[in-house]
């Protein structure tokens, strides 16, 4: 078992109040390591710290300075590639060769916004006056960050990427079941040329941690992902000093299958939609519509792969589908299976492997009415809904009566079809004949209770940043008003 600490102020120290808690691997319910339990103390270093350190010349960086240190960060995780992903698969539970491709994906992250530090543009606007009229971008300052557990080391790259690219400094939280890769690579932070106090890692529970972080008055702006609960929460408190908030929440997304489409492209489709990450994805298409037509016989091809999916330890690499992060998690999982067998028919799975580890079956229930608990609800598990309808307008009502917006797909040959239900999707991500590719050049974020804000792409950076106006009087003549 391994001791971690925080990383405040260019340093590692431990909580204030001495507090620790366990961490876990989801395969072998094992604790694996001990973190420390931040409370609102800690939380104030950090915030001091950050505060320091962007009056103190983190704002006054150059860009292309700036831009280098994300650089050197993506090389540190491309050299410590394999290290990063086996303790991200020992503490998530993913399986290592999807661990791996995060870790590829952090860097290029990284480096995408490396980039485009010295790309942050204002403009000159044309005014009836005798002026100069100017819009620049300027940093916020401090950036809270809160981070998930689904995808650890991704979703903070995400986050630090834009912010330190924008010339702000941040306070993150991993999540506290995930923080282990994170920590880790916090030991690069000096090395690379990241000044003390522009990032700080902040670790504990999420009111005791990061509640704090989300109240703080020094604090600007809130960029979160998870739950919808708890993005309201921080709405609600983010309020009382009218801070910046994004929020990318979750999904109940619709992966639509039209009778045109190739039938074992769409099945795998369907498959990894919401398979992929144990199904613990935000944007997992966990709704499968599917035409009547082809309806039985997509059941049916679905249920025959499902059942020969390797669910086993995440650190074995013929594995397909690891254990789920957490106990709580995997019992939450298990209480919407059993709903669906109420709700639904099941042509896979339905239960837990026996033994050790949070495992739960690759699930499908099909025959799913879309009022259902399990096609409205999101389960963020290995669930799939399978929903028949009729026609294109059939389709669209079903996918946009959810109350999330996050992602959609549609598989058909039909380029026209195709278009005229992409335009009627109420989805922030759309796919056409795929299912969960990210770009990082690319909006991500939804409608709805998806949440708002947008991550990723130079809409990501726009989010940290604040815009002024300069007017430059070119008139020598006083302004004569008396």
């Amino acid at each position: 078992m391994k001791t971690y600490q925080m990383y405040v102020d260019g340093k590692f120290c431990d909580a204030a109040s001495g507090k620790t808690f366990n961490v876990f691997d989801p395969a072998t319910e094992e604790v694996i390591a001990t973190c420390p339990a931040g409370e609102a103390a800690d939380v104030a270093r950090a915030v001091a710290a950050a505060k320091r350190a962007f009056y103190g010349g983190w704002r006054g960086t150059s860009a292309q300075e700036r831009g280098r240190i994300l650089l050197r960060l993506a090389e540190r995780i491309r050299a410590r590639r394999d290290e990063l992903a086996r303790i991200e698969t020992l503490n998530s539970g993913k399986p290592i060769v999807e661990s791996e491709y995060d870790m590829d994906d952090s860097a290029t992250c990284f480096e995408y916004y490396g980039g485009l530090a010295t790309k942050i543009n204002g403009e000159v606007i044309q005014v009836p006056a005798n002026a100069v009229v100017m819009a620049v971008k300027e940093p916020m300052g401090v950036a809270g960050q809160i981070i998930p557990w689904n995808y650890p080391l991704a979703m903070a790259a995400w986050k630090l990427g834009p912010a330190l690219a924008a010339g702000c400094t941040v306070v993150i939280k991993p999540a506290e079941q995930t923080p282990l890769s994170l920590l880790d690579l916090a030991r690069d932070f000096e090395a690379i040329g990241l000044p003390p106090g522009v990032v700080n890692v902040v670790t504990g529970m999420g009111p005791e941690c990061g509640g704090p972080i989300v109240a703080h008055p020094d604090v600007r702006k809130i960029a979160f992902t998870g739950s919808a609960e708890v993005g309201k929460i921080i709405m609600r408190s983010a309020a009382d000093q009218l801070k910046r908030v994004s929020l990318e929440l979750g999904g109940k997304s619709p992966n639509i299958f039209f009778s045109d489409a190739d039938f074992e492209a769409a099945v795998d489709g369907a498959l990894f939609g919401v398979f992929i990450n144990q199904g613990e994805v935000c944007s997992a298409g966990s709704r499968v519509l599917v035409q009547q037509d082809i309806y039985k016989r997509f059941v049916d091809a679905c249920a025959a792969k499902a059942k020969t999916i390797k669910v086993g330890p995440g650190i074995e690499r013929e594995t397909k589908m690891g254990p789920l992060v957490s106990a709580e998690q995997r019992d939450r999982v298990r209480r919407y299976q059993e709903i669906g067998k109420r709700e639904a028919k099941v042509a896979a799975g339905g239960g837990a492997p026996k033994g050790k580890g949070w495992y739960v079956e690759p699930t499908i229930f099909y025959d799913v009415d879309n009022s259902a608990t399990i096609a409205q609800e999101e389960i963020f598990g290995p669930v799939m809904s399978v929903i028949p309808f009729k026609d294109e307008a059939h389709a669209l009502e079903i996918a946009n009566a959810t109350p999330y917006g996050l992602a959609a797909a549609v598989w058909t040959r039909d380029i026209f079809k195709a278009f005229r239900v992409v335009k009627g999707l109420e989805a922030g991500i759309v796919w056409v004949n795929h299912m969960q590719p990210t770009m990082l050049e690319a909006p991500w974020g939804g409608y709805k209770m998806s949440g708002f804000g947008r991550e990723l792409g130079h809409w990501g950076v726009e989010e940290y940043l604040e815009t002024k106006q300069i007017y430059i009087n070119l008139d020598e003549a006083p302004i004569g008003w008396y």
